[in-house]
């Protein structure tokens, strides 16, 4: 089972890195929900339908992608931990450079849970200047 669910949580990292809000989609249980660790703006609990909502929206903020380099995987049953860094340019043109820790928990095939581990300092000061703005049109939790 634990290589089923990693095969899951590796399309949905894909789906994030590409802002494929339909691949995500087929991803995770309808019921799903991430928790954004920590204290900055970004941080906070969003159920599925705001996640798939949050990767649409990033289209806008990041239109080539974040590209992720994953930089390990740890699969036990039906959790899976991921380490990886995340790259892009967003549309501003400025670099936003991180790296996460993503804690998945998995039911029938299918994510359940996502806690979400990034410096939201930097998330803060890269890519809220794009986001303020357009606070009206993101999925709200």
């Amino acid at each position: 089972m634990s290589e089923q669910n990693k095969d899951v949580v590796l399309k949905f990292m894909q789906a994030m890195g590409t802002n494929d809000p339909e691949l995500a989609a087929a991803c995770i249980a309808p019921d799903a929900q991430a928790v954004a660790k920590g204290y900055g703006k970004f941080a906070g609990t969003r159920k599925a339908d705001v996640m798939i909502g949050m990767i649409e929206a990033f289209k806008q903020l990041m239109p080539t992608g974040l590209n992720f380099t994953i930089v390990n995987v740890i699969a036990d049953g039906d959790r899976i931990a991921v380490e990886a860094e995340g790259n892009a340019t967003t549309s501003a043109g400025t670099a936003y450079r991180n790296q996460y820790c993503f804690v998945f928990t998995l039911e029938g095939g299918k994510i359940r849970n996502v806690n979400e581990y990034f410096c939201t300092v930097h998330a803060d000061e890269v890519l809220w200047p794009l986001v303020a703005p357009m606070t009206d049109e993101l999925p709200a939790s």
